[in-house]
């Protein structure tokens, strides 16, 4: 039985005990809610919430833990001498589990009975021809305890689906007569069904920080097999990114960081003035009618599909800045430059920095307003001399917002800004950043062993501590400086 109908069942059960609990309170009382200590409702509830979370959370463990278990017991049927050179056990094991697909499709159409599967030998048989039939690619022939390996994966993926099929069944039917047999009309239902939803929310709240620790922690780890692949000095103290497949990379991460940080500035210095006097315009100047016109298209920026920014970086401001500016001035001949996908990646965090700017300057009491024009201020010398010092820490945390939305951005890179890694002060020649990078490097190969892949990672973490430290900048600054008002 698959995951998906399995948890279909679970809900269905839950929902008919909602009814069933609902109806047995009522029965007990001869529908006279009086003598219920909760609403008929509560009952529901709580037989609805002891058949389905239980059995949902023990599925969704289940999951999680039988990959790591099969694997774990698969790997170790393969003998060191069956791998190939060089090559590594996470690539057999890949292939162990491309076979094992290629198996289910061939018995789901018919090509084969599972006696036959039984009986199938890799020395007797070409299973590379046999794969390819069914999409399945093999780079080399099947070492014959690699397909035993793939046949138990499938027996013991079976095996493991039945025994969740029968464990969530059997807690979500325990669940189911332990809540009903609960009822009476002196049972507490309403506190139980609270209590269970309180703790069903704390839950909730703990799935971000839970995914954030998950996502630092595989960062850390494959970071840790790089550097145990590559020495920590040549990543951090050379100049030159040159990443080759085979061996003799040279993986460098100020290139990429100089181009990163590059393209940030410019974008800033596009989204930062512009985004701030639409803010201060918006929220000071302009009337309710252009302002309900105004700021609606303002955001739609923030909607664009970052493809298509990419795509009007390559095909007009490229062109147009190489045409008009980079070849008159002898600067370059690339329509794909720094500058390019700086300019368009600045018109794109826009809506970042005019949105958050002028929820602060919103924020700002009016009293203040009123004080300064009763003191004879005009305007713009209010906002200049009132609002904006009052807005300050809150606008600097949007700009820092930003800038972290801005070294995170790839597509407009890789469109506008090209892929080459170099320090170069030229803002007309084609550069690239870290999450470029990262993309380029974990594409085609992705079982993780050799550090020309693994170093991805370490880029991961290196633009994860960068993001952290500006979006943790805003938090204090916005704390430290931030005005009270009564």
């Amino acid at each position: 039985m698959t995951p998906g109908l399995l948890a279909l069942i679970v809900l269905a059960l839950a929902c008919g005990g909602f009814f069933l609990g609902r109806f047995r309170a009522l029965q007990l009382v001869g529908k006279d809610l009086r003598l219920l200590h909760s609403l008929p409702g509560y009952y529901g509830q709580t037989v609805a919430l002891f058949t389905g979370v239980p059995a949902l959370a023990l599925m969704a463990v289940w999951l999680l833990v039988q990959p790591v278990m099969v694997e774990t017991r698969i790997s170790s049927m393969i003998p060191a001498e069956d791998l190939p050179q060089g090559s590594s056990r996470d690539l057999v094991m890949a292939d162990v589990r491309r076979i094992a697909d290629g198996l289910d499709t061939i018995l789901a159409s018919g090509g084969m009975s599972e006696t036959d599967l039984r009986e199938m030998r890799a020395d007797l048989s070409d299973i590379r021809s046999r794969m390819a039939d069914v999409g399945v690619a093999l780079g080399s022939n099947v070492q014959p305890s690699v397909f035993e390996a793939a046949k138990a994966w499938r027996h013991l993926n079976g095996l493991a689906r039945i025994g969740m099929t029968a464990a969530t069944l059997a807690v979500a039917l325990a669940g189911f007569g332990f809540a009903a047999f609960r009822i009476r009309p002196e049972f507490r239902a309403r506190n139980v069904s609270e209590t269970f939803l309180r703790w069903l929310l704390i839950a909730a709240s703990l799935v971000a920080i839970g995914t954030t620790i998950g996502i630092v922690l595989s960062l850390v780890f494959q970071t840790v097999h790089f550097f145990q692949l590559y020495p920590f000095q040549e990543f951090f103290f050379s100049l030159t990114w040159n990443p080759k497949f085979g061996g003799g990379s040279e993986l460098s991460i100020w290139p990429l960081v100089w181009g990163t940080l590059y393209v940030s500035f410019i974008a800033l210095a596009v989204a930062v003035p512009v985004g701030l006097f639409a803010a201060i315009y918006l929220a000071e100047y302009a009337s309710k009618k252009v302002r309900a016109i105004a700021k609606p298209l303002l955001e739609v920026l923030a909607g664009i599909p970052t493809i298509v920014y990419g795509l009007f970086a390559l095909i007009t401001v490229g062109p147009l800045l190489r045409d008009w500016i980079a070849q008159p001035l002898g600067l370059g001949s690339s329509s794909s430059s720094v500058m390019t996908a700086g300019l368009v990646m600045g018109v794109m965090i826009i809506p970042f920095v005019s949105s958050l700017s002028d929820d602060i300057i919103n924020a700002v009491p009016q009293s203040l307003r009123d004080g300064s024009f009763a003191m004879g201020a005009t305007q713009s010398e209010t906002v200049k001399q009132v609002i904006l010092p009052a807005a300050l820490p809150g606008i600097v945390g949007a700009i820092l917002l930003a800038a972290s939305r801005a070294i995170g951005e790839t597509m407009i890179v890789v469109l506008g800004a090209g892929a080459a890694a170099k320090l170069s002060m030229n803002p007309f020649e084609a550069m690239t950043t870290v999450t470029v990078k990262i993309v380029s490097q974990l594409t085609g190969d992705t079982e993780f062993a050799s550090p020309e892949t693994l170093v991805a990672f370490a880029l991961g973490l290196t633009l994860f501590v960068f993001t952290l430290v500006l979006n943790v900048l805003a938090l204090v600054i916005v704390r430290k400086y931030r005005e009270q008002y009564e």
